[in-house]
């Protein structure tokens, strides 16, 4: 190990130190403090939580990765992982909210009285976080590899980077509970932004024009290493080389669609970022919260692509220079999740790479401890508190989430440590992007549309709930499982369902919930649950005038 990496990984060391200790002097050890923070986080400190719980690999390292890796193609993982807050601005994020739960299942339990419905949906939401841990697992691995290149205690360097990553944001998460996570994720994510509008800087200060790089990148054929070869990416639609600034070569007019649909579905479904909500202080802050949440994530997905755009040309051209001639094949990299660190020490030598990779860690552990965050509420408040042990003290639900905090990453750090990322990698030009839109398929279709309906249509019933998530739910986890089985391709209108399969399960989960609703002879919600959620007339009205009030008095 280098003297340059064992510094970076003694500031990664102190930086998890510093923020554990803040976690514990600001966590009490009540269920609401631990669960929600009190529900006394600030607008702007929320979004940059949410932010930091969104922004995870799939988005620093993956979007990076998938535009590296498929041009124009890879520009729809941006659009659908920013866009999917507009539905939940639009639809969702006041409403959750107003009526005042503390997670996914328990709102989805209280708007239709029924544990059995809780149950359900903890479920879905425990398959969703193991699904979305794996990728971030993978990239924690990815990253150790990169930078450090040795393992610790006999492990692998890929297995030692699984390991630290998930070891460090366990006990952060154990600790600090919400209310620490809630700073931890707000930092990390100012770090992040600020480390990609450093590398756009160095980028404009050098020179570097966008439109005259997706030039110079689509002048030649595009190119993908497999095994230890160089090979052209053929565009299937029309059975010529691919280009890196024309579509259609990885996702063809079917494949699009529904990739978007997957990714903008999934965000309304994601237990880490909807269980933020719960935190904010109000209904009308929820929404305000968002409004930042897309600004924030629109501008960083923006520099995403152009990074990756970048590292596309940058790479070519210095492919001649001796450090990266293991990395890469005539000029193009093994691994597409490496382009933002390669770009990194590119634009700033040595330093520039573990900066990035300070970053890459950070976006990892950030969105780790949100995902565990939402399994130990899951379990501890919707399992224990309010099933097992409803009569228990008010540490038993704290405990048994902290309990399940250390299950879970257990389980997502083996699924990650027996994934072949070499051999994925043929098949899948960015996996961890692509890992994560598995998540967004689950969640998209078993949750989303249970969310929907739940909040806008009242003679939803609890059995058509809990219909609705195990159909949604197995129809995508089957078409899952037979994608990958059968090695679908993403470009072919078939395997692009069955690998992003929510364009299909969505509305046969929300056709379910209206079916078996509309048969069932129990009611739909109650005034008083439905009051709550959306609030009287005279409350939005409130709300009205003390907006207008605080703008006059500005």
């Amino acid at each position: 190990m280098s003297g340059l990496d064992a510094a970076s990984l003694a500031i990664l060391g102190v930086v998890a130190t510093l923020v554990s200790v803040l976690a514990w002097r600001r966590t009490r050890a009540t269920t609401v403090d631990f669960f929600l923070a009190g529900r006394q986080v600030g607008m702007l400190t929320n979004a940059g939580a949410i932010c930091g719980d969104y922004l995870s690999a799939a988005s620093f390292l993956g979007v990076a990765a998938a535009v590296y890796a498929s041009g124009v193609d890879g520009v729809w993982y941006a659009t659908g992982f920013a866009a999917g807050f507009v539905p939940v601005l639009l639809f969702v994020a006041a409403p959750l909210r107003r009526l005042g739960s503390v997670s996914l299942p328990d709102f989805l339990a209280v708007r239709f009285g029924s544990d059995h419905v809780r149950l359900a949906a903890v479920v879905a939401v425990e398959l969703v976080i193991l699904s979305y841990l794996v990728p971030q697992a993978v990239g924690s691995g990815l990253t150790w590899e990169l930078l450090v290149g040795e393992g610790i205690a006999g492990l692998s360097p890929y297995a030692t980077g699984i390991v630290v990553s998930t070891v460090a944001v366990s006990g952060i998460v154990i600790i600090g509970g919400m209310r620490g996570t809630t700073w931890n994720q707000a930092l990390q994510f100012g770090f992040l932004l600020a480390v990609v509008v450093w590398l756009a800087a160095l980028l404009w200060a050098g020179g570097f024009s966008y439109p005259q790089a997706v030039e110079q990148a689509s002048a030649a054929p595009l190119q993908a290493v497999v095994g230890d070869e160089v090979v052209e990416v053929v565009d299937r639609l029309d059975g010529g080389s691919a280009t890196f600034g024309e579509p259609g070569a990885r996702y063809g007019p079917v494949g699009q669609l529904a990739l978007l649909v997957t990714l903008v579905l999934g965000t309304a479904g994601l237990p880490h970022v909807m269980n933020r909500y719960f935190t904010a202080a109000s209904g009308a802050a929820a929404r305000t919260t968002t409004v930042w949440v897309i600004g924030l994530a629109g501008s960083f997905y923006a520099l995403a692509v152009m990074l990756g755009t970048a590292a596309r040309v940058l790479v070519a051209e210095r492919a001649d220079e001796p450090w990266l001639a293991d990395l890469t094949v005539d000029g193009v990299l093994r691994v597409p999740e490496h382009a933002l660190l390669v770009l990194g020490r590119l634009l700033a030598d040595t330093p520039g790479m573990a900066i990035v990779a300070a970053a890459a860690f950070a976006a990892m552990v950030s969105t780790i401890g949100g995902l565990l965050l939402a399994a130990s509420a899951s379990f501890g408040h919707d399992v224990v508190a309010r099933i097992l042990r409803p009569h228990g003290g008010p540490r038993e639900p704290v405990r048994a989430g902290q309990a399940a905090v250390i299950v879970v990453s257990v389980v997502a750090a083996f699924l990650a440590l027996i994934v072949e990322p070499s051999q994925l990698l043929a098949t899948f030009p960015s996996l961890i992007a692509t890992m994560v839109t598995w998540a967004f398929a689950l969640a998209g279709s078993a949750l989303t549309p249970v969310v929907l309906l739940g909040i806008w249509w009242p003679d939803a019933t609890a059995r058509g709930a809990v219909a609705g998530v195990w159909t949604g739910g197995a129809v995508a986890v089957g078409a899952l499982l037979v994608g990958l089985v059968t090695g679908a391709d993403p470009s072919d209108g078939i395997g692009a369902v069955l690998l992003a399969p929510a364009l299909v399960a969505a509305p046969i989960s929300a056709l379910t919930i209206v079916v078996v609703s509309r048969l069932d002879p129990a009611p739909g919600a109650s005034v008083a649950v439905w009051t709550r959620m959306h609030g009287t007339a005279h409350e939005r009205q409130m709300e009205r005038l003390a907006r207008v009030t605080l703008r006059d008095r500005r």
